[in-house]
This record gives C-alpha cells, structure tokens and sequence, in this order.
C-alpha cells in the first residue's frame, strides 16, 4: 500500500477533488489519518463525527478567521457582510434577516413555479440530439429561482452564471483568476449596487427589500455588507443546486436500475434526493479555525490550527451511514444527516430550496425522459470549494 506521504493529498490545490482515486485517497485519511496535516497548522478532518464535532462548536472552532480554503482573511484582508464569517451571536442575528423565508414551509409555495420554469425548460430541448446539460437545465434553473427570490428582470439572468463561475473561481484567490473573470466580478458588484441603490426607497417583499429596509445591531447594514451579503447567496444558491442537479444526473445514469424504479414511482424521490446530496457533496470543503489547544477524535489540535472539513468524505463515512457507504442506493434508510449542506450553525440557509428545485427536476425529467443517455465525457471545474462540471453531453430521448 503506497503511504500516505506519497499521495500527494493537498486539498488546497483547485482541483484536488477530481483526481481518479479522490474517494480512494478520503477511505484512506479517514482509516489512517482523519486528522491529516497537509501544510504547516493546516489539517484535513475526514471523518464523519470529527466534522459535525467542528461544526456545532463554533466557540473551540470559529468561522471569523475564514472559512474558505484559501480564504483572503488568512493573507490580511476585509470582508464586510459575508454571514459565512461570522461566529455566534452575530451570525444568528444576521441570519434570522432571511430565515423565515427559507423554511420548508416558506419555499413549499414556490413548487408550482418551479415546475413551470423546469417543464419550460424541458420543452426548449430538441429530443434526439446531443445538448450540454448544464447550458439547458442545470445552470439555468437556480439563476431562474433565485432571480425570482431577488426581483430581477430577465435582461440580467443570463450574466448570472458567468458571474457566479467568477465568484467561485475568486474563492481560491486572484492567482486562479483568468483575466476576464475579475471584470465579471466587478460587473456583479456594480449589478448588485445599483439594486440595492433602486430598493432603497420603494417598500417590497423580495430579499434585496427586506435587507435593505432591516435594522441591524440598531443600524442599517452598510451598502459593502449588502453587497456581500447578497452576493454570498447568489453563489450558494446557484452554485449548490446546479452542480447538485447535474451530479444527480450523471449519477442516476450510472445506475440505470434505479433510475429505472425512480422513474416508476416518483414518491420515492424525497429519499432519493438525500442519497444524491451523500453521495454527490457539490461543496467539497469549508473550514474552521481552533481557537485553543484541543483534540478530535484522540487527535490533538493546537490553537490557530486551520481546519478543512472535508464533507465528501464525511459523507462516505462507514462509521456514519455503514458497510455500504461507498455504494449509491436512493432507497438508503435516512439514519444520519448528510453533510452536503453543512450541519450545525451555519446549515445553509437555502437547503429546503435545492431540495425542492432537485426533486422537481427528477420529476419532470424522468416522467419525460426515463431513458435520457449520457453521450460523452463529463468536463469539470477546477475549485477548491466545489465539485461540478461545466459542461455535460447528454441525449434527452
């Protein structure tokens, strides 16, 4: 067995979660590292206990040193209004801003629009003929839900996605930037000003109103922390569910049997959508920082020690979901929450809605298409925070 020191695991790097042996290389941290030191005062927590441990401990492992794998706090930068960053008891008081309206209950009414944007995408498709997945369905489902969640018009939802690959492109710093995606950014930025500048007088009941009119620690939030504060949940909710949409695909695909069953009673898709966010884990990483000496799992742990959560691994976890971990099964019994939306605390915010958006587009897809195919190989985006393609062949017959 090749050692550890070997594999070169450096889950720093963009595009360490799409090397051929990935979940052969977290079966081996959690078996023989689960807290593994891969650069000086940075370790990688593989197990599926260790991160929930860290995750509802936000006093011994804290968000507001950063939370990204190459977070710009870490090199001595700002960010204002980024709710990722805040630790307890700011973070719940910006979070309850929007949680009423990300309930399951709040987001149950949102089906039938949902459906609608889903079958009007599906209608667009010429059956028969190879298409990219994430260009006809994947991408622009959520940048159609969450513009309808902010009040934009259609003019500006086809900049969404090329905005939001910037954002996470710029998640790994400005050396993985390409030249022109610092300019999207910008445009995001600007985009988002002037929302904020037009709700700024005007009563509403979409998010950029309800932020813009709320108070705040006994203020009103600043037009940086809105910005960013939009701008987070943009991304997440764009970003999560499209790779989540596209993941689902290529898994059931792989699994004809099952997507067969799906297909003929779609009850089963709520069970089925759990199974997909376990095994598909669209985010790969988040991280948190010890704020004293401790241990996980037996392990020690020195204050300052950045800590990388790794959730696709967790979510293979033996210890949490059995012998049969490293298999896919959409009828697998519900007896651990899945770590694909994170846990504790910062659980995101919009993981009733991803639900909602995937298993409506289970659905339609397979009432319409049980047998779309696959039609060639996959291509995908080098990050250190998620696992998605960017473009995937599909037929829809």
């Amino acid at each position: 067995m090749t050692p550890l020191a070997e594999l070169d695991i450096d889950p720093i790097t963009p595009g360490f979660s799409l090397r051929p042996d990935y979940y052969d290389v977290l079966a081996r941290l959690r078996a023989d590292a689960p807290v593994f030191e891969c650069g000086p005062g940075v370790k990688a927590i593989s197990r599926y206990h260790d991160i929930r441990e860290i995750s509802r401990d936000p006093e011994r492992f804290c968000s507001g040193q950063g939370v990204l794998v190459n977070d710009p706090l870490r090199d001595g930068g700002r960010i204002e209004g980024s709710i990722l960053h805040l630790d307890p008891p700011r973070h719940g008081e910006w979070r309850r801003l929007l949680n009423r309206r990300f309930t399951p209950r709040a987001v149950g009414p949102m089906e039938r629009q949902i459906r609608g944007h889903v079958r009007r995408l599906l209608d667009a498709v010429p059956p028969g003929e190879v298409v990219d997945l994430v260009d006809v369905l994947a991408a622009p489902l959520p940048v159609l839900v969450i513009s309808d969640f902010i009040g934009v018009s259609d003019a500006v939802r086809a900049d969404f996605r090329r905005w939001s690959d910037a954002t996470i492109l710029a998640s790994d710093g400005r050396a993985a930037l390409p030249p022109a995606a610092m300019g999207d950014i910008l445009e995001l930025v600007a985009f988002l000003g002037q929302i904020v500048a037009e709700r700024g007088g005007a009563a509403g009941d979409d998010i950029v109103s309800l932020l813009v009119g709320a108070e705040l620690e006994g203020r009103r939030l600043s037009e940086s922390e809105l910005v960013t504060f939009l701008m987070t949940l943009l991304v997440a909710g764009n970003e999560t569910t499209r790779h989540l949409i596209s993941g689902a695909m290529l898994t059931l695909a792989e699994h004809p049997d099952q997507r067969r069953a799906l297909a003929a009673e779609p009850a089963l898709l709520p069970t089925a959508v759990e199974e997909l966010l376990r095994w598909v884990t669209p985010i790969q990483q988040f991280a948190r920082t010890a704020t004293r000496d401790t241990e996980l799992g037996g392990h020690p742990v020195a204050e300052g020690d950045y800590l990388m959560m790794l959730y696709a691994s967790g979510n293979r976890d033996e210890q949490a979901f059995g012998p049969t971990a490293d298999r896919f099964d959409s009828t697998r019994s519900i007896d651990a929450p899945n770590l694909a939306f994170g846990f504790g605390a910062h659980l995101c915010l919009g993981a009733a809605l991803a639900r909602l958006e995937v298993r409506i587009v289970l659905d339609e897809l397979l009432a319409r298409y049980p047998d779309y195919e696959i039609a060639g190989d996959a291509e995908w985006l080098p990050s250190s925070l998620v696992r998605g393609p960017t473009r995937v062949p599909v037929i829809f017959a």
